[in-house]
């Protein structure tokens, strides 16, 4: 497998995957994390154009990818119910979806991230099971909750640093 940079001719794989994922997270009791249309088209331009969107590469098709920024994430300045595991600086993934023939994608890149900068943050809504499930399987802490903007609902969040 291999990480690249998403390129706006990916759009329409993407846009399936992310299809896919609804769908998968609807089956498995998660409706509401991504309703019926997010991530939009339009999310995902700007992922794009700020050059924090990837895509992983297996068998020369696009099995996964997701929303990788060392930015910062405005929402994690405020945690409830628990802590960050520190206050180095960190990497945030956001959007990670794998194609359903991405077997072990999503791992691939969460294992990646982590090389790129060493501390990772991510969060995921309390009924998204799977996500949880893996990443427990990869080491992450949870930390606590934290309040998406505009008052959108909270969610869990876990970190990892590298060891």
């Amino acid at each position: 497998m291999e990480i690249r940079h998403t390129q706006l001719s990916d759009l329409p794989v993407l846009l399936e995957i992310f299809a896919g994922a609804r769908r998968f997270m609807a089956e498995n009791g998660n409706p509401n994390q991504w309703g019926d249309h997010t991530p939009t088209r339009e999310m995902l331009e700007e992922d794009i154009a700020a050059g924090c969107s990837y895509v992983c590469i297996q068998d020369g098709r696009i099995a996964a990818t997701f929303c990788f920024s060392t930015a910062g994430e405005p929402t994690y300045r405020v945690i409830r119910e628990g802590a960050w595991l520190d206050d180095a600086p960190y990497g945030v993934v956001h959007r990670i979806a794998a194609a359903e023939q991405g077997r072990g994608a999503a791992a691939y890149c969460l294992e990646w991230c982590l090389e790129q900068c060493g501390n990772i943050r991510i969060d995921t809504h309390r009924d998204n099971k799977p996500m949880q499930r893996l990443l427990q399987r990869l080491g992450y802490t949870y930390c606590g909750l934290i309040d998406l903007e505009n008052g959108r609902g909270e969610r869990l969040a876990f970190q990892k640093r590298q060891e």
